[in-house]
């Protein structure tokens, strides 16, 4: 990392207060983390980012956003996925807006904005205990950023034995205010035999150059069930950089349903580690790229226990000159006998310039495995195109009936029906105008 980098977040830093013991020698660890490591700028010999420039995040001289009294939510909506029937959360710039956000006082889970809990003492060692627990910082420049300007997010909290009905939506929106960075952090405790559904969506953005640097923490007791979205959709100049870790204890289930549409540059890094008997994931993405976007998915699958079972698949849309990236691995330990996984990335290119490089891995230390992978890029052939063309469908029907069925299966395999509904409409019309030639 040049001494450049290093400086300019130290000022910043510099200016941070808190009189929070805890959050104080949270954030001087991530900083410590952040300056012995620095940002991933170098890719060679750098297989996490061989094919993701950081460049242009690296040589701005990001700032911490001014917080404004912003309270026109009908000018916000117009931007989320929102429902009457869900608990929406909405951070504006990364700060907690209890104004514009439902009310946090639910019977049966506990829900509370970060800069609130940090001041609890009866939560604060149960806070210092988990905050952190599953991203090693000393390995992610970007989560050691993150960590080191750790000022507000959300914590939740499922106690023992809950089915939580209503989905969590948690909004952060990103003003685009010019040269501003946020730092979104989310921790989400499910208790033994607890269900719920949660959403982050990472919206808003404008012309003005920004970034979102967000952690997601997602703790899974024995026989917890967690139904998870993420949705990514700012502006073509804003950089986006996050990351989710996940740890399943016994019989736990994680679903994962992500959608991806605007960054510049975007990068979602997934680690879900098994670390109970008969630990259940289902990983399931779709992007859509345009103009010069650059997507990356770099997603991995840890089975250090027996019996378990994974599913991941990622389907990409890509056009003009755009780019996709989909690497990461499922590992298979040696005490993890009995896996079951299942590893794909497809992607359908509509664009002669549009690229995609895709790197799906396995590595299997256990004997008694049942293990698959593959990746795809390309067009949709010309017969299935004569088919439709033979019915008297017109071909610029026929095209976008042909790239939506495509996106279709994963956005069916959303189980909340009024988000289904919501992702339908909101990829059908972002799908370009496109004629298929042959």
């Amino acid at each position: 990392m040049t001494n450049k980098i290093s400086d300019k977040y130290t000022v910043d830093f510099d200016k941070l207060s808190s009189d929070s013991e805890i959050l104080n020698n949270i954030r001087n660890d991530g900083m410590n983390r952040f300056i012995n490591i620095g940002l991933p700028t170098a890719r060679k010999g750098n297989e996490k980012w061989k094919y993701t420039n950081i460049a242009p995040i690296a040589g701005i001289d990001f700032e911490l956003p001014v917080h404004k009294d912003q309270n026109d939510l009908d000018d916000i909506k117009k931007q989320i996925f929102s429902d009457n029937s869900w608990v929406n959360l909405i951070f504006l710039d990364g700060k907690f807006n209890s104004e514009l956000s439902d009310a946090l006082d639910l019977e049966s889970i506990s829900i509370s904005d970060l800069d609130s809990l940090i001041h609890d003492p009866s939560m604060a060692i149960d806070l210092e205990n988990d905050l952190g627990s599953l991203i090693d910082l000393k390995e992610e420049g970007f989560a050691a950023l993150n960590t080191a300007f750790l000022s507000d997010g959300i914590v939740i909290h499922v106690p023992e034995g809950v089915k939580f009905s209503k989905l969590i939506n948690i909004v952060f929106f990103n003003s685009g205010e010019k040269n501003t960075v946020s730092y979104p952090r989310v921790l989400l405790k499910v208790g033994s035999s607890s269900d719920v559904s949660i959403m982050e969506s990472y919206v808003g953005g404008s012309q003005n150059i920004s970034f979102t640097n967000s952690v997601s923490e997602i703790i899974l007791d024995k026989r917890a069930r967690v139904k998870h979205y993420r949705i990514l959709d700012e502006s073509d100049t804003t950089y986006d950089v996050g990351y989710g870790r996940v740890k399943l204890d016994e019989d736990s289930q994680f679903l994962s349903r992500s959608f991806y549409k605007g960054a510049a540059i975007g990068r979602y890094d997934l680690n879900v580690s098994i670390e109970g008997e008969r630990g259940f994931c289902d990983l399931k993405g779709l992007y859509l790229t345009t103009g010069s976007q650059h997507m990356d998915n770099f997603i991995n699958i840890d089975h250090v226990a027996p019996s378990g079972k994974s599913n991941l698949l990622y389907k990409g849309i890509l056009d003009d000159n755009s780019r996709a990236v989909f690497g990461g691995t499922v590992m298979v330990r040696q005490s993890a006998q009995k896996t079951d996984s299942i590893q794909s990335d497809k992607n359908l290119l509509l664009s002669t310039n549009a690229e995609v490089d895709s790197k799906p891995s396995l590595f299997i230390y256990a004997d008694d495995v049942k293990c698959a992978h593959g990746a795809t890029a390309g067009n949709i052939d010309s017969e299935t195109i004569f088919y439709m063309l033979s019915r008297g469908i017109d071909i610029e029907t026929a095209s976008k009936l042909l790239i939506y069925g495509f996106a279709g299966e994963i956005i069916d395999s959303v189980e909340i029906e009024e988000l289904r509904d919501k992702l339908e409409a909101y990829f059908l019309n972002a799908l370009p105008d496109y004629k298929f030639e042959f």
